[in-house]
């Protein structure tokens, strides 16, 4: 026959055991709960962090981002490694003019700055973004690094400016683009790229345009 007191300890670890499940359940919850807002607003978080950094770090924002010469650059083109073809033989060639100058990170990014910091520097210094968009860009980490934070800087910094803009280099399906991709092409619209002719010369003509008003 089990004692008063040993029928008090049995219960007692019972009501434990419940509690410690609980809390943990809690804990589990909360954990998940924290973890989807963090992801959700990830580059949020990420674009804030830098400006937070750049505010105590004694870097200092363009005085007014309306007043054109400001800009040291009128458009970064951002583009995957294996597009760099595409790059040097028709975009600097066609683009970049006496009244149009380019931010090229192969040519433009400062030596021994991170990264991280050379991209910032690259959309906070130009009037635009051109996202040159194909499959290779999807899967570099880089390139969808700075569209986020060029998607961060138009949405956040630059007002009604729209200065992000895409250029579908190739047919890319819709599945293998991330959600912000897709929302913005959705908002935003694009420039679709083609070697038609005719077309190819109002291509050049529109993304002239984009750049420059």
């Amino acid at each position: 026959m089990m004692t008063d007191l040993e029928r008090l300890e049995s219960r007692c670890s019972s009501y434990e055991a419940v509690i410690i499940a609980g809390v943990l359940a809690l804990a589990t919850f909360l954990s998940l709960i924290i973890g989807g807002v963090i992801y959700r607003y990830r580059w949020r978080i990420r674009y804030l962090m830098h400006m937070s950094k750049k505010k105590f770090f004694g870097h200092h924002m363009l005085p007014d981002y309306t007043v054109i010469q400001n800009y040291k650059y009128d458009a970064f083109i951002s583009y995957a490694e294996d597009n760099i073809r595409f790059i040097l033989d028709d975009v600097i060639p066609r683009l970049e003019t006496d009244i149009i100058s380019l931010c090229i990170h192969q040519r433009d990014f400062l030596p021994g700055n991170a990264i991280s910091d050379n991209i910032i520097h690259a959309i906070q210094s130009s009037r635009k973004t051109i996202v040159i968009l194909s499959n290779a860009f999807l899967k570099s980490k880089w390139c969808m690094y700075e569209f986020n934070m060029a998607r961060m800087e138009s949405i956040y910094s630059r007002g009604e400016d729209i200065s992000l803009v895409i250029v579908m280099l190739e047919p890319i399906v819709h599945e293998t683009m991330s959600l912000e991709m897709v929302r913005w092409i959705q908002d935003n619209n694009y420039i679709e790229y083609t070697t038609d002719h005719d077309g190819n010369a109002l291509f050049w003509d529109k993304l002239r345009r984009v750049i420059t008003s």
